[in-house]
């Protein structure tokens, strides 16, 4: 039996390269993980190298400290996917309507149902504790979702597509059904005995029917006919089916 020749130096270089460019992207994982499980003030950097396969001192040649590295993983996770969301609003063919439900669809699959939607439980448990975590945490990530939902809002009032509102509330509409399912799945769910019968997609699509209920501008009634005493029909048209399709 031949003897496999041993690795070349070149091949070990390599692949030590590939290992070291991999890095960043397996500590990110390992904190989002251990955040996720145990909070902000409890994960403690040891743990997040351990769960990585390096060393403490390698995990600080990446991010200087604990603060640092929560950082990059709300900016991995969240924060760095508003410039692409922004983007796609420009060149959204549809009605606000559509926008709406792509949006809440976009949401859940990317952010609501992977472990990145418990930073929003861990920041509303812990912000007080942490100042300088929750400034960072509302200039990068609670700013910029409200200024996206509210320049939804604003495009179908300007399309004449929703009501007048005021939209300094009406954002905190849009982001109830998020917020609300981001807490049931991380604390709620283990709470409550009959939680897992709630079918988020099923929740997602009862509040988009209910908010563009709210929103959306309805034709005036034909008056009415027949007996004395009917009153027209106050029911409005059903919103516009899901259709997304966007410029070339």
């Amino acid at each position: 039996m031949t003897t496999p020749p041993p690795p070349s130096s070149a091949t070990t270089s390599t692949k030590r390269e590939r290992r070291k460019e991999a890095r960043p992207g397996e500590l990110l994982e390992a904190a989002l993980d251990l955040f996720v499980e145990k909070g902000f003030a409890a994960t403690r950097v040891d743990e997040v190298a351990a769960r990585a396969g390096v060393s403490k001192g390698t995990l600080f040649l990446y991010f200087p400290s604990k603060e640092e590295l929560f950082k990059a993983v709300v900016r991995e996770n969240i924060a760095g996917r508003f410039a692409e969301w922004n983007s796609e609003l420009e060149t959204f063919v549809g009605t606000t309507s559509e926008v709406l439900r792509y949006c809440y669809q976009i949401w859940w699959e990317r952010i609501g149902c992977t472990k990145a939607s418990g930073i929003t439980k861990l920041m509303l448990s812990e912000a007080q504790n942490f100042p300088e975590i929750a400034q960072f945490y509302q200039h990068e990530v609670i700013l910029p979702g409200q200024a996206l939902i509210r320049r939804i809002l604003e495009r179908g009032i300007a399309r004449g597509e929703f009501r007048p509102v005021n939209l300094d509330y009406a954002v905190y509409l849009v982001l109830a059904p998020m917020i609300f399912l981001m807490m049931w799945k991380h604390s709620v769910g283990a709470c409550v005995p009959d939680a897992q019968e709630l079918t988020p997609e099923q929740y997602i699509e009862t509040q988009i029917d209910n908010i563009l209920h709210g929103l959306c501008v309805r034709s005036e009634a034909p008056a009415a006919s027949g007996a004395a005493g009917t009153l027209p029909s106050d029911k409005p048209s059903p919103p516009p089916s899901f259709t997304r399709s966007r410029t070339p």
